[in-house]
């Protein structure tokens, strides 16, 4: 995906704004309120899933360090990883303590197997290898063994293990189960696709996250790169700049976080020019309804 951004941002007029972009500390990120507490969380966050993944490679962890030390600056806080992302926990773990910002980072991965104790076996690893001892956010992946896992999750909230817990899925074909258990009211968190290239989940499931008093996380913002490819040799249009967008990465990004439903979005990247774009989105102004359908309205002319 980083591939066809790459390409996609040598193409447009929007370049040089990025190039001569302030630091990432010049403007503050724009915070939506978790619902259930009103813990306030920045809307820009990172997710590792393949940019992380990457063992011991030095080279490319020096750029994961740039990466976590631009985000952290600009008061970035949610980092997302899973025990199904490689080396993701180990190597974000590992970077996180080398420049001691466990403190100033809201921590969230998930449990990805079947069983109570397996659950609980999987659960603990990723609390060594992210190196934490008190998880901010623990989700069951994709609604694996859902039932025995939310019992676990519920019970090591209330012992201080975990601050909240959510379910999380990534395709439309799954949506039906999601709604099913976020109608239960158990969870403080729901991570779901949303995306100009996949909009199904503002049906249901965002209203529904309103309705429920669930924060949302929102994961393949970029559709893993195919909005990228749509966008491939046309720039972002001149009056994208009313609501301060001038790169597609912006474009995309301030779309979704400015619906009330949305918490955060965590785009993953390994590329510290990438990452100080994707915080820009977080910044300034907010497109409204009526911008919005037109945003939708131009992406699918393209």
């Amino acid at each position: 995906m980083d591939q066809v951004r790459r390409k996609t941002l040598f193409t447009l007029a929007g370049l040089a704004a990025l190039a001569t972009m302030k630091p990432a500390t010049a403007a503050p990120l724009i915070a939506r309120a978790i619902p259930s507490t009103g813990e306030a969380l920045p809307v820009i966050g990172v997710g590792t899933w393949q940019t992380f993944d990457v063992g011991a490679d030095a080279a490319a962890r020096k750029s994961l360090t740039e990466v976590l030390s631009l985000f952290s600056s600009a008061g970035g806080r949610v980092i997302d990883s899973s025990p199904m992302y490689g080396t993701s926990e180990t190597v974000t773990g590992d970077l996180v303590e080398q420049q001691a910002l466990r403190a100033k980072l809201f921590v969230a991965t998930k449990v990805w197997t079947s069983g109570r104790d397996e659950g609980i076996r999987q659960m603990e690893q990723s609390f060594r290898r992210l190196r934490v001892a008190r998880m901010d956010l623990m989700q069951v992946h994709n609604l694996v063994d859902v039932g025995a896992h939310t019992k676990t999750l519920q019970d090591w909230k209330a012992k201080g293990l975990i601050r909240y817990l959510g379910i999380t899925h990534y395709t439309s074909s799954a949506y039906k189960d999601v709604e099913r258990w976020l109608k239960t009211g158990s969870y403080d968190f729901l991570q779901i696709n949303y995306s100009l290239a996949e909009r199904n989940s503002e049906d249901r499931l965002l209203p529904l996250a309103l309705e429920k008093k669930a924060a949302v996380v929102i994961n393949r913002p970029f559709a893993e790169g195919a909005l990228f490819r749509r966008v491939r040799g046309h720039t972002v249009p001149e009056w994208a700049r009313e609501f301060g967008a001038t790169t597609w990465a912006q474009f995309f990004l301030k779309w979704i976080v400015s619906h009330p439903a949305v918490t955060c979005a965590i785009p993953g990247t390994g590329k510290p020019e990438h990452m100080q774009d994707n915080l820009a989105a977080g910044t300034g102004p907010l497109p409204n309804a009526a911008m919005r359908k037109r945003m939708v309205q131009h992406v699918e002319t393209l």
